[in-house]
């Protein structure tokens, strides 16, 4: 210990404050600041500090006149131009967030959530079954979204139903016997007491009618083609 101590006191004060043989000093001259961690130029080859590692700092003229390359959008292959004195990796990422064609095609999270503020997204749509509009997850429950302010009545399957038939092209014989089926159904519930049914009680006597309809107009077509068939002649 003794030793140590006399040959510590025979350092120079100076010396011992800079560390001289630990890390390097920088290549510029104006700096020369002493860096535990200098920065190697890979073209000069000289260490500098944090401040002067790049090219334009310390004026290194074989990095100067290297060949700029742009890099390539790994994703629709176009060259995205970066300022220089900026990463790459910053360019290529406002690049394929904001203007990469590729990226937006392969976006699959298309629906978008009806609730003012709310910007989530899903897979697959969530429609809610009253007011018919797309919401995420958490607001998919009609106490979620305030269903209630979304104004309108709640729409039923039957009328979707009825909304589907007449977007459907048809002639005038269909349409007209498509009507007179509708009115009759409606005068058949309206005297069956349909005003005070439940929505699901009006749709379950709205498909058994449907399909009693479609079942005799099939045994009609049976009947009809039977009969042509028995009027044939052998000549």
């Amino acid at each position: 210990i003794l030793s140590q101590l006399s040959r510590l006191r025979s350092y120079p004060f100076s010396q011992m404050a800079e560390f001289p043989h630990l890390g390097r000093h920088c290549g510029v001259k104006s700096c020369n600041q002493l860096d535990f961690l200098p920065v190697i130029c890979d073209s000069c080859r000289n260490s500098f500090c944090n401040q002067h590692f790049t090219y334009e700092a310390h004026t290194c003229e074989r990095g100067l006149n290297k060949d700029s390359r742009v890099p390539e959008c790994p994703l629709c292959a176009k060259p995205v131009p970066t300022p220089r004195g900026q990463l790459p990796d910053i360019a290529m990422n406002e690049h394929i967030n904001n203007n990469c064609e590729i990226s937006r095609k392969k976006r699959i999270f298309k629906n978008a959530c009806s609730v003012a503020g709310c910007k989530k997204k899903e897979l697959v749509p969530v429609t809610c079954p009253s007011c018919r509009f797309n919401y995420c997850l958490r607001h998919r429950h009609e106490q979620d979204h305030d269903c209630d302010s979304k104004g309108g009545k709640a729409m039923s399957n039957a009328a979707i139903a009825a909304i589907a038939r007449s977007k459907q092209p048809c002639s005038k014989e269909a349409m007209k016997a498509q009507m007179a089926a509708d009115e009759r159904l409606a005068r058949q519930l309206a005297m069956g007491g349909g005003e005070g049914l439940s929505p699901e009680e009006l749709d379950r006597r709205l498909a058994q009618q449907l399909q009693l309809e479609e079942n005799n107009g099939r045994r009609g077509q049976t009947a009809g083609g039977s009969s042509s068939g028995n009027n044939c002649s052998i000549s």
